[in-house]
């Protein structure tokens, strides 16, 4: 089983994190942030993760460090679950409509670190979050797990449905990238011979 557990303490967050890419695909999170722990449980349960996700952050300051040190160590935890990365398929690409959102998620899980968030959301805030913490999240993401994402909206107006639509299918597009492939299951897929 490709799974992974990471503790991380800071000065602004204190952190543990399971994540399971098969074999378990319960989720309970509790990050201190509501709007975020619903996002986490949208990207589990669409991308059939198991994920357990606890964080005691300096929320009196803001949400920011606590969605930025999630975003890193959840990447982390995707790096050490995959190993090698011999047998994987290595991408994936999901587009993912919700109500009249539309955003495409592409993902390479390459060593190399690139995030290209193009969501445009017309809101500032849903509930409490700051919704620009979203790309903060995916920027924390490619940097913990060394991987290359793009988010590109092609459809909506409604705050809530496009970071939904990001969220669903980035955990889609990961699920894809991070499946055996069964054509070539001991090779690393890479003609440079690592990832």
């Amino acid at each position: 089983m490709r799974r992974a557990r990471i503790e991380r303490k800071t000065a602004e967050t204190d952190i543990r994190l399971e994540l399971a890419l098969e074999g378990d695909s319960a989720y309970e999170n509790d990050t201190g942030c509501g709007f975020l722990d619903h996002m986490l449980d949208l990207f589990a349960k669409h991308g059939g993760f198991g994920l357990r996700v606890k964080c005691r952050g300096d929320t009196r300051v803001d949400y920011h460090h606590t969605v930025e040190d999630i975003g890193i160590v959840l990447g982390e935890a995707l790096r050490q679950a995959l190993g090698d990365k011999r047998g994987i398929a290595r991408y994936g690409s999901f587009l993912l409509p919700m109500d009249e959102a539309l955003v495409l998620t592409a993902i390479d899980l390459s060593g190399r670190t690139m995030c290209c968030c193009g969501l445009e959301l017309p809101s500032p805030r849903v509930g409490d979050f700051d919704t620009e913490l979203a790309e903060e999240f995916f920027l924390g993401f490619c940097r913990g797990a060394q991987v290359t994402l793009h988010l590109k909206q092609l459809a909506g107006s409604n705050t809530h449905h496009i970071l939904e639509a990001a969220f669903k299918g980035f955990g889609r597009a990961l699920a894809a990238a991070a499946a055996p492939d069964p054509r070539h299951p001991d090779e690393l897929p890479s003609t440079k011979g690592v990832l």
